[in-house]
């Protein structure tokens, strides 16, 4: 009887034992360690997304836009963009409005070729590029910040016909990873 219960003590122990240790393998990460991972993806990112600016293949998919007052509006990342591929470049807004625009998404889609594009880094370790956008629906400068440490962006889309600038706030990522949905251009 005491071997029995020596046995099934032991047994208890083992259990205990082992329960212990699976649970210091799944313990959550503490905020330092969550923080750290951030900052590492942030930075693979950042690399991805200047490796994309100096091949001149990118997508700014944005998800908020900001107008010439400072009126904010939340949209959706794949139907606002800026995209470049080659020797064109795409600028598309698209507004969660029942009316359907130009583009049949409730916004406009302006495509066109683009010329002295200037990609240089700032002190801070920000890119900076900017582009002058020529075609039927647009000529205008976009000037593009590509935020240091991540793939968090903003572009600054200033017309060279009038002043109704805009700038839209997003991420920057290759053009093969981009999710966006082009409508019809002007």
């Amino acid at each position: 009887m005491k071997k029995l219960t020596l046995m099934m003590t032991m047994f208890l122990l083992l259990l205990a034992g082992s329960a212990a240790a699976q649970q210091e393998q799944e313990r959550e990460l503490t905020k330092a360690e969550k923080k750290a991972l951030q900052e590492h993806i942030d930075s693979l990112l950042f690399v991805e997304a200047e490796q994309a600016l100096e091949n001149r293949a990118f997508t700014l998919e944005a998800d908020r836009v900001v107008f010439k007052y400072g009126q904010t509006a939340y949209v959706t990342s794949n139907t606002n963009f800026v995209s470049v591929k080659d020797k064109r470049a795409v600028v598309q807004v698209a507004f969660n409005i029942p009316v359907s625009g130009p583009n049949g998404l409730g916004g406009v889609t302006v495509e066109g070729s683009f010329s002295d594009y200037d990609l240089r880094k700032d002190k801070k370790g920000n890119l900076n590029l900017s582009i002058n956008v020529m075609g039927t629906g647009i000529s205008a400068r976009v000037d593009i910040t590509l935020y240091k440490g991540s793939n968090k962006a903003s572009v600054n889309i200033t017309p060279n016909f009038n002043s109704n600038r805009m700038t839209l706030n997003g991420f920057i990522v290759p053009i093969e990873k981009s999710t966006v949905f082009k409508g019809r251009s002007l």
